[in-house]
Protein backbone atom coordinates (compact mmCIF):
# COMPACT_ATOMS: atom_id res chain seq x y z
CA UNK A 1 0.00 0.00 0.00
CA UNK A 2 1.21 3.54 -0.91
CA UNK A 3 -0.26 6.81 -0.91
CA UNK A 4 -0.85 9.76 -3.44
CA UNK A 5 -2.41 13.31 -3.19
CA UNK A 6 -4.66 12.54 -6.32
CA UNK A 7 -5.46 16.11 -8.55
CA UNK A 8 -9.09 15.48 -8.49
CA UNK A 9 -12.02 12.82 -7.24
CA UNK A 10 -14.80 13.08 -9.18
CA UNK A 11 -15.03 12.34 -12.88
CA UNK A 12 -17.66 13.92 -15.38
CA UNK A 13 -20.16 11.50 -14.40
CA UNK A 14 -19.64 12.02 -10.91
CA UNK A 15 -18.16 8.46 -10.45
CA UNK A 16 -15.14 8.33 -7.79
CA UNK A 17 -12.15 5.62 -7.10
CA UNK A 18 -10.56 5.92 -3.74
CA UNK A 19 -8.14 3.30 -4.62
CA UNK A 20 -6.31 1.86 -6.81
CA UNK A 21 -5.47 -1.92 -7.43
CA UNK A 22 -7.48 -4.30 -5.13
CA UNK A 23 -6.64 -7.46 -2.41
CA UNK A 24 -10.20 -9.14 -3.05
CA UNK A 25 -8.14 -11.59 -5.42
CA UNK A 26 -10.96 -12.43 -8.14
CA UNK A 27 -9.79 -13.90 -11.26
CA UNK A 28 -11.85 -12.59 -13.99
CA UNK A 29 -10.91 -8.86 -13.04
CA UNK A 30 -10.80 -6.28 -15.67
CA UNK A 31 -9.09 -3.83 -13.75
CA UNK A 32 -5.93 -5.18 -14.17
CA UNK A 33 -5.71 -4.99 -18.11
CA UNK A 34 -2.56 -3.02 -19.16
CA UNK A 35 -5.04 -0.38 -20.64
CA UNK A 36 -5.21 1.22 -17.47
CA UNK A 37 -1.73 1.97 -16.99
CA UNK A 38 -1.20 0.81 -13.50
CA UNK A 39 2.85 1.67 -12.46
CA UNK A 40 2.61 -0.22 -9.52
CA UNK A 41 1.81 -3.96 -8.50
CA UNK A 42 -1.96 -4.39 -8.36
CA UNK A 43 -1.86 -5.87 -4.87
CA UNK A 44 0.19 -2.45 -3.85
CA UNK A 45 -2.84 -0.47 -3.22
CA UNK A 46 -2.56 3.11 -4.33
CA UNK A 47 -4.35 5.48 -1.25
CA UNK A 48 -5.44 8.70 -2.74
CA UNK A 49 -5.11 10.03 0.70
CA UNK A 50 -6.65 13.77 0.09
CA UNK A 51 -10.09 12.32 -1.28
CA UNK A 52 -12.10 13.58 1.59
CA UNK A 53 -10.46 17.19 0.96
CA UNK A 54 -11.11 16.89 -2.93
CA UNK A 55 -14.92 15.43 -1.98
CA UNK A 56 -15.64 18.37 0.17
CA UNK A 57 -14.66 21.42 -2.27
CA UNK A 58 -16.05 19.44 -5.38
CA UNK A 59 -19.39 19.19 -3.67
CA UNK A 60 -19.64 22.54 -2.44
CA UNK A 61 -18.97 23.89 -5.95
CA UNK A 62 -21.85 21.99 -7.75
CA UNK A 63 -25.15 23.62 -8.60
CA UNK A 64 -27.22 21.23 -7.84
CA UNK A 65 -27.14 17.89 -5.85
CA UNK A 66 -27.02 14.51 -8.08
CA UNK A 67 -26.17 10.77 -7.09
CA UNK A 68 -22.16 10.26 -6.48
CA UNK A 69 -21.10 6.75 -7.64
CA UNK A 70 -18.26 4.80 -6.23
CA UNK A 71 -16.66 0.83 -6.78
CA UNK A 72 -16.88 0.72 -10.36
CA UNK A 73 -12.82 0.51 -10.72
CA UNK A 74 -12.30 -0.71 -7.31
CA UNK A 75 -13.94 -1.86 -4.57
CA UNK A 76 -14.29 0.65 -1.93
CA UNK A 77 -14.26 -2.06 0.86
CA UNK A 78 -11.19 -3.57 0.44
CA UNK A 79 -8.80 -4.94 3.41
CA UNK A 80 -7.53 -2.08 4.00
CA UNK A 81 -10.39 0.19 4.43
CA UNK A 82 -10.73 -1.25 7.55
CA UNK A 83 -8.09 0.91 9.33
CA UNK A 84 -7.90 3.95 6.85
CA UNK A 85 -12.25 4.26 7.01
CA UNK A 86 -11.34 6.59 3.76
CA UNK A 87 -14.70 5.52 2.19
CA UNK A 88 -16.27 6.15 5.74
CA UNK A 89 -15.07 9.61 5.50
CA UNK A 90 -16.50 10.83 1.92
CA UNK A 91 -19.58 8.81 2.91
CA UNK A 92 -19.76 11.11 5.83
CA UNK A 93 -19.46 14.07 3.25
CA UNK A 94 -22.13 12.76 0.90
CA UNK A 95 -24.60 12.68 4.07
CA UNK A 96 -23.82 16.05 5.15
CA UNK A 97 -24.12 17.69 1.83
CA UNK A 98 -27.20 16.12 1.26
CA UNK A 99 -26.14 14.64 -1.84
CA UNK A 100 -27.18 10.90 -2.84
CA UNK A 101 -24.85 7.65 -3.39
CA UNK A 102 -24.31 4.53 -5.53
CA UNK A 103 -21.89 2.87 -4.06
CA UNK A 104 -20.86 -0.92 -5.54
CA UNK A 105 -18.83 -3.61 -3.46
CA UNK A 106 -18.31 -6.99 -3.32
CA UNK A 107 -17.78 -7.31 0.45
CA UNK A 108 -19.89 -7.05 3.79
CA UNK A 109 -17.57 -4.78 4.87
CA UNK A 110 -20.09 -2.22 3.48
CA UNK A 111 -22.35 -3.23 6.81
CA UNK A 112 -19.99 -0.94 8.82
CA UNK A 113 -21.39 1.95 7.54
CA UNK A 114 -25.30 1.41 8.11
CA UNK A 115 -25.67 4.31 10.23
CA UNK A 116 -24.37 6.48 7.18
CA UNK A 117 -26.22 4.38 4.77
CA UNK A 118 -29.20 4.98 6.45
CA UNK A 119 -28.93 8.43 6.79
CA UNK A 120 -28.25 9.29 2.99
CA UNK A 121 -31.16 7.54 2.22
CA UNK A 122 -33.44 9.18 4.08
CA UNK A 123 -32.68 12.54 2.89
CA UNK A 124 -31.84 11.54 -0.68
CA UNK A 125 -31.25 8.29 -1.79
CA UNK A 126 -28.57 5.85 -1.90
CA UNK A 127 -28.36 2.54 -3.53
CA UNK A 128 -26.19 0.03 -2.72
CA UNK A 129 -25.02 -2.71 -5.54
CA UNK A 130 -23.41 -5.89 -4.73
CA UNK A 131 -21.66 -8.08 -7.40
CA UNK A 132 -22.48 -11.71 -7.40
CA UNK A 133 -21.12 -13.92 -9.75
CA UNK A 134 -21.04 -17.61 -8.21
CA UNK A 135 -24.14 -19.83 -6.08
CA UNK A 136 -22.03 -22.61 -5.21
CA UNK A 137 -19.90 -21.45 -1.96
CA UNK A 138 -16.61 -23.64 -2.76
CA UNK A 139 -16.55 -22.62 -6.15
CA UNK A 140 -17.29 -18.92 -5.24
CA UNK A 141 -13.93 -19.19 -2.75
CA UNK A 142 -12.08 -20.19 -5.80
CA UNK A 143 -13.07 -17.52 -8.52
CA UNK A 144 -13.41 -14.86 -5.76
CA UNK A 145 -10.89 -15.82 -2.97
CA UNK A 146 -10.32 -12.81 -0.38
CA UNK A 147 -13.82 -11.35 -0.38
CA UNK A 148 -17.48 -12.45 0.93
CA UNK A 149 -18.47 -15.47 -0.41
CA UNK A 150 -21.96 -15.05 -2.17
CA UNK A 151 -24.38 -16.02 0.96
CA UNK A 152 -22.66 -13.85 2.72
CA UNK A 153 -23.45 -11.21 0.52
CA UNK A 154 -27.26 -12.16 0.11
CA UNK A 155 -27.07 -11.71 3.66
CA UNK A 156 -26.28 -8.33 3.46
CA UNK A 157 -28.29 -7.61 0.53
CA UNK A 158 -31.61 -8.84 3.47
CA UNK A 159 -30.53 -6.54 5.81
CA UNK A 160 -30.14 -3.50 3.45
CA UNK A 161 -33.77 -4.72 2.36
CA UNK A 162 -35.16 -4.72 6.24
CA UNK A 163 -33.44 -1.52 6.65
CA UNK A 164 -35.40 -0.07 3.33
CA UNK A 165 -32.04 0.53 1.39
CA UNK A 166 -32.79 -0.45 -2.55
CA UNK A 167 -30.16 -3.07 -4.21
CA UNK A 168 -29.07 -3.68 -7.36
CA UNK A 169 -27.01 -6.54 -8.42
CA UNK A 170 -24.50 -7.16 -10.90
CA UNK A 171 -24.76 -10.64 -12.49
CA UNK A 172 -21.46 -10.29 -14.33
CA UNK A 173 -19.10 -12.15 -15.78
CA UNK A 174 -20.50 -15.31 -16.00
CA UNK A 175 -17.69 -17.69 -16.66
CA UNK A 176 -18.12 -20.03 -19.51
CA UNK A 177 -17.65 -23.40 -18.51
CA UNK A 178 -17.37 -22.74 -14.76
CA UNK A 179 -20.62 -20.88 -13.55
CA UNK A 180 -22.58 -21.04 -17.01
CA UNK A 181 -25.16 -22.98 -15.89
CA UNK A 182 -28.94 -23.01 -14.69
CA UNK A 183 -28.17 -23.65 -11.48
CA UNK A 184 -25.95 -21.04 -11.08
CA UNK A 185 -28.43 -18.84 -12.48
CA UNK A 186 -31.32 -19.86 -10.86
CA UNK A 187 -29.82 -19.93 -7.30
CA UNK A 188 -28.80 -15.87 -7.52
CA UNK A 189 -31.70 -15.02 -9.00
CA UNK A 190 -33.49 -16.88 -5.95
CA UNK A 191 -30.95 -14.67 -3.59
CA UNK A 192 -32.43 -11.71 -5.45
CA UNK A 193 -36.24 -12.57 -5.32
CA UNK A 194 -35.61 -12.87 -1.47
CA UNK A 195 -33.62 -10.21 -1.41
CA UNK A 196 -36.58 -7.97 -2.97
CA UNK A 197 -33.61 -6.04 -5.11
CA UNK A 198 -34.45 -3.45 -7.38
CA UNK A 199 -32.71 -4.19 -10.49
CA UNK A 200 -30.41 -6.35 -11.75
CA UNK A 201 -27.62 -5.61 -14.31
CA UNK A 202 -26.39 -8.43 -16.66
CA UNK A 203 -25.04 -7.52 -20.39
CA UNK A 204 -24.87 -11.13 -21.15
CA UNK A 205 -23.43 -14.69 -19.95
CA UNK A 206 -19.98 -14.61 -20.34
CA UNK A 207 -16.81 -12.74 -19.79
CA UNK A 208 -14.17 -9.81 -21.15
CA UNK A 209 -10.25 -10.50 -21.75
CA UNK A 210 -7.79 -8.12 -22.74
CA UNK A 211 -4.12 -8.33 -22.27
CA UNK A 212 -2.83 -8.52 -18.53
CA UNK A 213 -6.54 -9.66 -17.63
CA UNK A 214 -6.13 -12.30 -19.61
CA UNK A 215 -2.80 -14.02 -18.40
CA UNK A 216 -3.71 -13.58 -15.24
CA UNK A 217 -7.43 -15.29 -15.49
CA UNK A 218 -5.67 -18.60 -17.68
CA UNK A 219 -2.81 -18.98 -14.82
CA UNK A 220 -6.10 -19.21 -12.34
CA UNK A 221 -7.22 -21.49 -14.62
CA UNK A 222 -4.02 -23.78 -14.47
CA UNK A 223 -3.81 -23.85 -11.46
CA UNK A 224 -7.52 -24.35 -10.47
CA UNK A 225 -9.05 -26.25 -13.66
CA UNK A 226 -6.40 -28.11 -15.38
CA UNK A 227 -6.74 -28.42 -19.31
CA UNK A 228 -9.58 -25.75 -18.93
CA UNK A 229 -6.90 -22.78 -20.45
CA UNK A 230 -6.40 -24.94 -23.64
CA UNK A 231 -10.69 -25.42 -24.27
CA UNK A 232 -10.83 -21.79 -23.85
CA UNK A 233 -8.18 -21.20 -26.63
CA UNK A 234 -9.73 -23.34 -28.74
CA UNK A 235 -13.46 -21.60 -28.52
CA UNK A 236 -12.18 -18.52 -27.75
CA UNK A 237 -8.88 -17.61 -29.57
CA UNK A 238 -7.65 -14.09 -28.08
CA UNK A 239 -11.43 -12.65 -28.74
CA UNK A 240 -12.26 -9.54 -26.50
CA UNK A 241 -15.89 -11.09 -25.56
CA UNK A 242 -16.37 -14.64 -24.54
CA UNK A 243 -20.07 -15.33 -24.78
CA UNK A 244 -21.12 -18.11 -23.20
CA UNK A 245 -22.58 -20.92 -25.43
CA UNK A 246 -25.52 -20.93 -23.11
CA UNK A 247 -25.92 -17.13 -23.30
CA UNK A 248 -29.02 -17.18 -25.16
CA UNK A 249 -30.93 -19.87 -22.76
CA UNK A 250 -29.56 -18.34 -19.69
CA UNK A 251 -30.64 -14.82 -20.31
CA UNK A 252 -34.40 -15.46 -21.23
CA UNK A 253 -34.27 -17.34 -17.87
CA UNK A 254 -33.38 -13.69 -16.12
CA UNK A 255 -35.74 -11.97 -18.23
CA UNK A 256 -39.07 -13.90 -17.53
CA UNK A 257 -37.67 -14.66 -13.69
CA UNK A 258 -37.47 -10.87 -13.32
CA UNK A 259 -40.51 -10.00 -15.42
CA UNK A 260 -42.47 -12.08 -13.41
CA UNK A 261 -40.87 -10.64 -9.84
CA UNK A 262 -40.99 -6.99 -11.23
CA UNK A 263 -37.52 -6.70 -10.67
CA UNK A 264 -35.08 -4.32 -13.50
CA UNK A 265 -33.37 -5.77 -15.53
CA UNK A 266 -33.30 -3.40 -18.63
CA UNK A 267 -29.67 -2.00 -18.49
CA UNK A 268 -31.57 1.79 -19.68
CA UNK A 269 -34.03 1.09 -16.58
CA UNK A 270 -31.46 0.29 -14.67
CA UNK A 271 -28.24 2.72 -14.75
CA UNK A 272 -31.33 5.43 -15.37
CA UNK A 273 -32.23 4.57 -11.73
CA UNK A 274 -28.70 4.34 -10.30
CA UNK A 275 -28.69 7.98 -11.82
CA UNK A 276 -31.71 9.18 -11.04
CA UNK A 277 -31.40 11.87 -8.04
CA UNK A 278 -35.09 12.46 -6.92
CA UNK A 279 -36.34 15.87 -6.73
CA UNK A 280 -36.94 17.45 -2.99
CA UNK A 281 -40.25 16.92 -1.71
CA UNK A 282 -42.46 20.46 -1.71
CA UNK A 283 -45.47 20.29 0.60
CA UNK A 284 -48.38 21.40 -1.03
CA UNK A 285 -50.14 24.40 0.61
CA UNK A 286 -53.74 24.97 0.86
CA UNK A 287 -55.08 28.49 0.05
Amino acid sequence: MHFVNAKSILSAQNGMNLYRGCTHGCIYCDSRSTCYNFTHAFEDIEVKQNAPELLEQALRSKRRKCMIGTGAMCDPYMHCEEQLRLTRRCLEIIDRHGFGLAIQTKSTRILRDLDLLRSINEQSKCVVQMTMTTYDEDLCRIVEPNVSTTRERFEALEIFRDNGIPTIVWLTPILPYLNDTRENIEGILDYCIRAKVKGIICFNMGLTLREGDREYYYAALDRHFPGLKERYIRRYGNAYELPSECNAELMALLRRTCDMHGILHDMDACFGYLHEFPEPYEQLTLF
